[in-house]
């Protein structure tokens, strides 16, 4: 005859939470939050801002985004895909909107 072992409802238990525990929301991302507290505090613009800006400066389409704090400032990094099929590496800093710099990818 089958004998249910001791620690199997604990083991079922186990297994009905094991999608829960799953579902927990991990930590908020740190970047992120950083990001958020420095456009609280004023020290970058927003990000429809920085990317009109962008757009001005390079016309095409935004295929990757990066805020990096540099030399004590924040700055972003985007790359575009022009109209012309070129990819272009650009900064901008992130509390002037000033265009940095632009580098074709050859």
């Amino acid at each position: 005859m089958f004998r249910p072992l001791p620690y199997r409802p604990l083991l079922l238990a186990l297994a009905a939470l094991a999608p829960a525990l799953g579902a927990v929301p991990a930590r908020a991302d740190d970047d992120g939050e950083r990001a958020r507290r420095a456009l609280e505090r004023g020290e970058i613009r927003p990000l429809d801002a920085v990317l009109a800006a962008a757009r001005a400066a390079v016309p095409g389409d935004v295929v990757a985004l990066d805020l990096k704090r540099d030399d004590g400032r924040w700055l972003y990094k985007l790359r575009i895909l022009g109209t012309d099929g070129r990819r272009r590496d650009v900064k901008i800093d992130a509390s002037s909107l000033k265009l940095l710099d632009v580098d074709d990818d050859d």
